[in-house]
């Protein structure tokens, strides 16, 4: 045994001390952290993602040794309260709602305090509804339906006390991650790619710190997508339309890559498709919904899309130009907020008619085109909002992604001061380097992107 150790550590020691200051950063990270500390962040993070390179680089080909290095680096977290983001309260809040019999779809959480504390809420209540900030409490809850019962069951697995439930959420978290390692490995083997790829997603620190850190959904949904479009190679599209269902129950943005399964199964199997995924769709919402509730979700999602801007790309130039035409700022991401789902549609129907589209190999780029024209020209693009097209990159030939997920980071400068307010200088830093790496890996695989635009495919098949 002894001998096997020093074996090992001859052998991995170089990686074994890149794992061990990556713990040490972690730890900083998560209990030593504010959100205001705006160097101290970028340098940790700066580091931390560092440290990840130089790991796969070392590990690639050692999965048990980058798999247990994704697991502690979580574990780092597993009693820290989340310090990048408050949306965790308003989970809590609508898991204990729910579990208490009133739907969160219904009530705002500035209604429920004026109309009396529930008995249930009543030992969190204040806590939570001061932790969520203003901005949440005054507005209807936006998370799907299949988010709800997940911090339902989070809370419940708690006992709907803060702690157990963030405990509760990042077991959740953790067993979605490693699902998602899981199947994305395999269908990377199975569609012919470095299967290695995946640990950039395993082992990426802004993985592990919005989502087990900050209790962030989106792995989870990037699980179910991953497990759909397995099952989906696999065994067919019968059986894939439910975990697809669940993605799209859980943060609806898998919605706009629905279209794109018309091309990848052909007229008939995606009629039945959208069917079954339909089905499950209504039966998840069914138990919340009542009378107002398209009122209410409608004006939710219309408040993110038309009222609010961070850390966003396209959007502040256009901004610049309509300002110097004199046009008032509110006035115009109102125009703007509604301009920007008819390009994303318009992007995901010409690519639905198009015949690359058909091969599951070359699907993901298409799936990554639509998402990546999405957050380029959204008004807001929070750093966890990247973990899909992360996720669809891997799958893919392009990289920027990868960059953007060292880079997103940095829009957290905008709340070095005691004001949330974003320097412009800051998003050039960011998102330049982004595009130039976009251009550059167009230009580098400019046959197959020239072959894709000029609609030439082989023998599509799933």
């Amino acid at each position: 045994m002894a001998r096997a150790l020093v074996t090992f550590w001859n052998l991995h020691r170089i990686s074994i001390l890149l794992l061990l200051l990556s713990l040490l950063f972690y730890g900083t990270f998560a209990h030593n952290l504010v959100r205001s500390d705006t160097w101290k962040l970028l340098t940790l993070f700066g580091a931390l993602f560092f440290l990840c390179y130089k790991l796969i680089q070392f590990e690639k080909w050692n999965f048990r040794f980058l798999v247990v290095a994704g697991i502690l680096f979580r574990l780092v977290f597993w009693m820290a309260e989340p310090n990048l983001s408050q949306d965790f309260y308003r989970f809590i809040w609508d898991g204990i709602l729910l579990n208490s019999g009133l739907n969160p779809y219904a009530y705002t959480p500035d209604g429920i305090m004026a109309q009396g504390i529930p008995e249930s809420l009543a030992p969190v209540a204040e806590t939570l509804y001061q932790g969520m900030g203003e901005l949440s409490a005054r507005n209807y809850s936006n998370y799907p339906p299949f988010n709800q019962y997940l911090f339902a069951f989070c809370t419940w697995l708690g006992g709907k006390t803060v702690m157990g439930s963030i405990v509760a959420m990042r077991l959740l978290i953790l067993a979605a991650d490693i699902g998602l390692l899981y199947f994305g490995r395999r269908l990377l083997f199975r569609l012919n790619k470095a299967s290695w790829m995946i640990f950039w997603y395993f082992l990426n620190p802004l993985v592990i710190i919005e989502l087990t850190g900050n209790l962030h959904f989106e792995g989870v949904m990037g699980f179910f997508l991953v497990l759909a479009l397995f099952v989906l190679h696999r065994f067919g599209w019968v059986l894939a339309a439910i975990p697809f269902a669940l993605s799209i129950a859980l943060k609806l943005i898998p919605l706009m890559l629905l279209p794109l399964m018309l091309p990848l199964l052909g007229f008939k199997r995606a009629v039945g498709f959208y069917l079954i995924t339909g089905l499950c769709l209504l039966g998840l919402l069914y138990p919340l919904y009542f009378a107002a509730f398209p009122e209410h979700y409608a004006a939710t999602l219309k408040l993110w899309f038309a009222n609010f801007e961070f850390n966003a790309g396209i959007y502040r130039v256009f901004e610049w130009f309509a300002e110097r035409q004199g046009e008032k700022p509110w006035e115009f991401i109102a125009r703007y907020g509604e301009i920007v789902p008819w390009i994303t549609a318009g992007s995901c129907i010409v690519l639905t008619f198009h015949p690359r589209m058909r091969q599951l190999k070359t699907w993901f780029s298409g799936a990554l085109a639509v998402l990546a024209i999405y957050y380029f020209s959204s008004a807001v693009v929070h750093p966890w909002y990247l973990i899909l097209p992360l996720i669809l990159s891997l799958f893919t030939r392009f990289r920027f992604v990868l960059l953007w997920s060292l880079l997103v980071m940095i829009s957290y400068t905008a709340y070095s001061g005691t004001q949330v307010e974003e320097a412009t200088l800051w998003l050039w830093i960011e998102y330049l380097p982004v595009f130039g790496m976009l251009i550059y890996e167009i230009i580098r695989n400019r046959r197959e992107f020239v072959t894709f635009v000029k609609n030439e495919t082989q023998n599509p098949q799933v």
